[in-house]
């Protein structure tokens, strides 16, 4: 291929990108998605072969530790380190910090055993600051802590499940940080309490009206009975038991836990190694 034919090629692009840009709702919305798809792996596409033109070899990867996806590895990394504690500990521990946790089950309910006593948390959050311009702890206001404590009450309200087998990390973050530590620990861990893994969806929920929201009873509330708003005989099981203890067989087929520290550190360096790619 001659110069003049790349050039043409070149010309033939920009003509492209002018008439998207001339009809952007073409590619707007759920219409546009397979196109949108199409175009960015035609753009990867294109970056590769540049790439093999350019006399100077590229380097296999690339640092940037401003990118989001590192930083929820390295908070991901962080909040592993740090100890255990009871959650029942939360009640009388008040402290300053928003950022991400983590919740562990220690006891002998039969369908989690999969996770139980190992470091594969069965559910992890979030908590954001007061203020989205919070620079301290303090300014963060006492976020994390208020939100182990509702999970506290949650569990202790749950007529099969002990307190006592819950334990809990977390870490305070930099604030406008904490989601993307949050994004990192779902995709590591998949937690089965998450409502994006869409099992045992419902832990984290404040409330359910039959007659206001229209809801129906989620599948924690259906496992895992006993918190009062959730014996309203007006709402209705969104799973049966029997789908949710089929699912979550499923789930742990799929999804392996995590067993211990080691296992962890493997997965977490794998991921970074991945991001670093171009």
């Amino acid at each position: 291929m001659t110069q003049e034919d790349l050039l043409s090629v070149a010309s033939a692009l920009r003509a492209v990108l002018d008439r998207l840009s001339a009809h952007p709702e073409e590619l707007a919305g759920s219409r546009g998605r397979k196109a949108r798809e199409e175009l960015e792996a035609l753009a990867a596409d294109l970056r590769s072969r540049l790439a093999l033109l350019d006399p100077t070899r590229h380097p296999e990867s690339f640092f940037d530790p401003a990118d989001p996806r590192l930083f929820g590895i390295f908070a991901a990394i962080a909040l592993v380190g740090v100890e255990r504690l009871p959650l029942s500990c939360v009640e009388a521990d008040r402290f300053y910090g928003s950022g991400v946790y983590a919740l562990y089950y220690q006891g002998d309910f039969p369908l989690y055993r999969p996770i139980a006593r190992t470091e594969h948390p069965l559910y992890v959050g979030k908590a954001d600051p007061e203020s989205a311009g919070a620079r301290t702890p303090r300014e963060q206001g006492e976020r994390l802590c208020t939100r182990l404590n509702e999970h506290r009450k949650n569990i202790e309200s749950a007529g099969n499940l002990d307190l006592a087998d819950f334990a809990c990390r977390y870490l305070v973050v930099a604030t406008g940080w904490q989601t993307a530590a949050e994004s990192s620990l779902i995709g590591l861990f998949r937690p089965i309490w998450n409502k994006e893994i869409g099992i045992l969806l419902g832990f984290g929920k404040h409330g359910d009206s039959a007659e206001t929201r229209r809801n129906r009873r989620s599948p924690w509330d259906v496992l895992h009975a006993g918190r009062k708003w959730a014996a309203d005989g007006a709402l209705a099981d969104a799973k049966s038991e029997e789908a949710i203890t089929r699912e979550l067989g499923e789930h742990f087929r799929r999804h392996a836990p995590v067993p211990d520290m080691p296992h962890i550190v493997r997965e977490l360096t794998a991921q970074v190694r991945a991001v670093r790619a171009l």
